[in-house]
């Protein structure tokens, strides 16, 4: 397999990283946008082991031969496995990106390339980078090495500074359609055609959370529980409990990650500084410890932002399907397991209504991710706009 299989219905993105990879179109700086799932980062590894694969980059399709990226060389081995003394991929738990981090990236983009080609530099949530960040980001992006690439992901174009995005190349991916993820879910994962179609239909082109579906039964089930919730909505008791429900099976999962990532954290720190159970600690592990667990509790806050950020988006699903049935669409449903919930919600009010219902969705989103609203009172206003009105004003 290429380095290039692993990006699913992104077939003129492809072309176009290829060419470069091959010495034509090619920049000191690529600007990644696509929905979530399109797999934006997946591409900039993708470009990043084309860039130090050992087929160089005097081969390409304009000769005839297959372009950079064979996916078996050392080079492309390193970069995917993310062990490449050439490529950094800088990944954030954290709300925002510093200015101090950036800062770091761009003394260490400054320095020249171990191997003989490129020193890369991933910035997987350019979105994320505060103020103060763009503009360091911004010098290095003007003045930049010779040999230095700089790859930024956003979800889209106006989540950089257009100072930013000016000069950058713009590598615009899509989302893929349920077939595709569906046939790369057979291919990658083996599972069964129903198993997959289902994975590819629940994530809405999303290709992480595919194969999430596609690996794991108590992430269907979770997903079960979350798109069932419009249709128990009758009551104003209902409302209360099920945002409830949903706040707390969030926390439980986001748990259960930062559970795992903060005791490895914890040895490593502890690793760092030498220490033991019993023994003395370093003056400096202190201050560092507290550091640590100030980003950890940073880290647990933006996970379960995510898990609940997940929830509404397969809600939105839902109402969406509610819309297409009043249409009277053909073709499967994303939730088509629960078509008699959709036909029944459907009922429930106009398609107006139902736009309605997402934009209060859109809205408890916004509250959490912008203006810092308790998870718990943004839920419990969003189910109550959710109800249908003779339960509102019953």
């Amino acid at each position: 397999m290429s380095v290039w299989d692993q990006l699913v219905g992104q077939r003129k993105a492809v072309e176009a990283l290829q060419a470069a990879a091959s010495g034509h179109g090619m920049s000191h700086s690529f600007l990644f946008t696509g929905p979530p799932g399109s797999g934006r980062s997946n591409a900039a590894i993708a470009f990043a082991a084309a860039l130090q694969c050992e087929r160089g980059r005097d081969s390409g399709p304009a000769d005839g031969k297959e372009p950079p990226g064979c996916g078996t060389c050392h080079s492309c081995h390193t970069v995917l496995a993310g062990s490449h003394a050439d490529v950094s991929v800088i990944r954030t738990e954290r709300l925002s990106i510093g200015i101090n981090e950036v800062r770091d990236l761009v003394r260490r983009s400054a320095l020249s390339p171990v191997g003989p080609r490129w020193q890369i530099v991933i910035i997987e949530d350019a979105d994320r980078l505060t103020e103060g960040a763009c503009n360091a980001l911004l010098k290095a992006i003007e003045e930049p090495a010779p040999r230095t690439v700089w790859m930024l992901c956003t979800p889209t174009v106006e989540d950089v500074l257009p100072t930013i995005r000016s000069r950058c190349r713009l590598i615009t991916l899509t989302t893929p359609t349920a077939d595709a993820v569906a046939d790369f879910l057979r291919r990658t994962e083996g599972v069964n055609e129903a198993l997959a179609s289902y994975a590819a239909r629940a994530s809405q082109g999303h290709i992480g959370r595919a194969r999430a579906l596609a690996r794991d039964e108590d992430t269907r089930n979770r997903r079960r529980e979350v798109v069932a919730i419009p249709a128990q909505l009758v009551s104003l008791g209902a409302c209360m409990s099920r945002a409830s429900a949903l706040n707390e099976v969030a926390k439980q999962e986001a748990e259960a990650i930062t559970t795992e990532l903060d005791a490895r954290d914890k040895a490593d720190l502890d690793s760092a500084y030498g220490v033991v159970e019993r023994g003395r600690r370093p003056r400096e592990y202190a201050p560092a410890l507290r550091d640590l667990e100030k980003d950890q509790k940073t880290r647990a806050k933006r996970r379960h932002l995510d898990v609940v950020d997940r929830g509404l988006m397969d809600l939105v699903s839902v109402y969406r399907d509610a819309i297409a049935v009043s249409a009277g669409a053909s073709g499967a449903l994303v939730n088509e397991e629960i078509r008699g919930d959709v036909e029944r919600l459907a009922r429930t009010g106009s398609p107006e209504v139902q736009l309605r219902r997402i934009a209060a969705i859109f809205e408890a989103r916004e509250q959490m991710l912008e203006f810092n609203v308790q998870p718990a009172l943004a839920l419990e206003s969003m189910m109550l706009a959710l109800v249908a009105p003779e339960v509102r004003t019953g």
